[in-house]
């Protein structure tokens, strides 16, 4: 393979903004959990090729990732955009702010504890 078709992990995850920093990169791939073509990656300086499919966690979220680019620098958002192709997007989130949940099911809303304390309240 030459050179110029093939960049390190580490640094590809950096130029396609998966990762803040090129050290946080490094940790993400020398902690396994990273996927290369389904085989499990345990170093940062593993090479990656145009057309490889990449799958590891982020935040919540399982990425699945082909790489379309190899990238020649770190460039704003827009031009990460284009190193990679996303294979499963994560789901939208609800414009109010997280998960939706039914009337009474999990921890009480602020009205409902204050209601509460209302019934607790001695006369």
């Amino acid at each position: 393979m030459n050179e110029a078709e093939t960049r390190r992990l580490d640094k590809w995850l950096w130029f396609a903004r998966f990762c803040k920093s090129r050290t946080l990169a490094a940790k993400l791939c020398t902690a396994g959990r990273i996927r290369i073509g389904g085989d499990l990656v345990h170093k940062a300086h593993q090479l990656v090729h145009c057309g490889d499919v990449l799958t590891f966690p982020l935040g919540p979220h399982i990425r699945v990732i082909r790489v379309v680019g190899l990238g020649v620098r770190r460039g704003p958002a827009s031009e990460a955009r284009t190193l990679y192709e996303d294979l499963a997007p994560p789901a939208a989130v609800a414009a109010s702010g997280g998960m939706q949940r039914d009337q009474g099911t999990g921890r009480p809303t602020k009205a409902e504890r204050r209601a509460t304390d209302r019934l607790r309240e001695p006369d």
